[in-house]
């Protein structure tokens, strides 16, 4: 007896599985997410890494804690009389030697997620692009908030008294947040461009060592000689402690501020293109 056709080609058929058919989406797609959304949710995403990993916060609460406990008492005595009187002139500096310390931890954890694997995956998303990068900066943001305020509020322990009021002091952080913002868009590119976080440690303590210590944060740069004040002179680090002190002490100038956003537009706009790119070509 021979078998009908129709039977001969349901039995050669695939099954189709009514629970995989559920799963799909049959139904509109969901829109694309706006630029901001994807950002935010980025964000969210380095707040989680966070919560599950809090040992991450060890950065941002001990070393400004052993930073601003060891240069007071340290060099307070010799440098200024006293503890006291030394912590007026050196917690802006303090405060803007170590946020920008930790920006490196930005292009620590790309490089991290680049080598798990999971830029990948985001680059495969049909998102903002920039969203993946803009919403970690984000995330780091809040983590140099929190060092801030552990500094302030360690250094108002101390005797520190700022002329400026709250409202002063409350600017400096803001442009102390901005310009980290920016200074972690070179993080970013190293984190593309390094591929072990061993030799990205290494490259970003050779920039941050010079940039963060030759500078006006503990001494006046005129005791120096006069090569190393003219390195001073130009050092960011320099003009942003310079702005940051006058804005708690409520003698701000107006044009140390202005150098400050002139070079985070400048950091923004060089690295900012450089790692877009090297995140649309890294293979």
């Amino acid at each position: 007896m021979t078998t009908p056709a129709s039977d001969r080609l349901s039995r050669t058929q695939p099954t189709v599985d009514e629970k995989l058919l559920a799963a799909l989406a049959t139904g509109q797609r969901p829109p694309r997410p706006s630029p901001a959304r994807a950002s935010f949710t980025f964000g969210w995403r380095a707040l989680l890494k966070i919560k599950h990993v809090p040992e991450q916060l060890f950065d941002v609460t001990m070393f400004p804690i052993m930073f601003t406990l060891m240069f007071t008492f340290l060099f307070g005595g010799a440098l200024a009389g006293s503890p006291r009187e030394y912590i007026q002139e050196l917690l802006p500096g303090i405060l803007v030697l170590t946020v920008a310390m930790i920006t490196m931890y930005t292009g620590l954890g790309i490089n991290k997620d680049i080598n798990k694997g999971v830029f990948d995956r985001f680059r495969s998303l049909p998102i903002w692009r920039p969203a993946v990068l803009v919403g970690a900066l984000f995330g780091d943001v809040l983590r140099y908030t929190l060092a801030s305020l552990i500094v302030i509020g360690l250094g108002l322990l101390l005797g520190f008294r700022p002329a400026g009021g709250a409202i002063g002091v409350i600017a400096a952080v803001a442009l102390l947040l901005v310009f980290a913002f920016s200074l972690s868009w070179v993080w970013t590119t190293l984190g593309m461009l390094m591929r072990t976080e061993e030799s990205l440690m290494a490259v970003s303590m050779m920039i941050l060592f010079p940039l963060t210590f030759i500078s006006n944060v503990f001494v006046d740069p005129a005791t120096m000689p006069g090569w190393l004040e003219a390195f001073v002179d130009v050092n960011p680090i320099t003009h942003l402690s310079t702005a940051s002190r006058g804005l708690m002490h409520g003698s701000v100038d107006g044009s140390q501020v202005m150098w400050v956003l002139l070079a985070c537009a400048l950091l923004v706009a060089v690295f900012g293109p450089i790692t877009m790119r090297l995140f649309r070509t890294r293979q």
